[in-house]
């Protein structure tokens, strides 16, 4: 009887290791919806890059305040008759020299070849 009951628990534990460590077994499933939540979260936060980069290549195609914004900001460009205005900070030591950059002048803005005058 007792070589029965070994016998019969040999054969149970054989029959789990497939199902908890084999090619299916749960051990491998549970890391498999982890991998799928994970690449879900990813999916989710490249379709939303994905819309703002539909938005703005909209704006750039449509619109030319993106475009105008772009060219004041990244490039520095202004309109033909408006005035730049650069605020600086205050020294930090009153008988500090400003650094060269910063008591250098604006340059004026370009005009076109036909608005100059002799």
């Amino acid at each position: 009887m007792r070589l029965i009951t070994l016998a019969l628990a040999g054969l149970l534990l054989l029959i789990q290791y497939p199902l908890w460590l084999g090619k299916g077994g749960w051990l491998r499933v549970w890391d498999m919806e982890q991998q799928v939540v994970a690449a879900k979260k990813k999916n989710d936060e490249l379709r939303a890059r994905n819309a703002k980069l539909d938005s703005e290549v909209q704006d750039l195609k449509d619109g030319t305040g993106a475009i105008e914004e772009r060219a004041r900001f990244e490039l520095g460009m202004i309109k033909q008759d408006e005035v730049f205005v650069r605020v600086l900070p205050p020294n930090p030591a009153a008988g500090a020299p400003a650094p060269a950059s910063a008591s250098a002048p604006a340059p004026a803005p370009m005009l076109p070849p036909a608005s100059r005058r002799p």
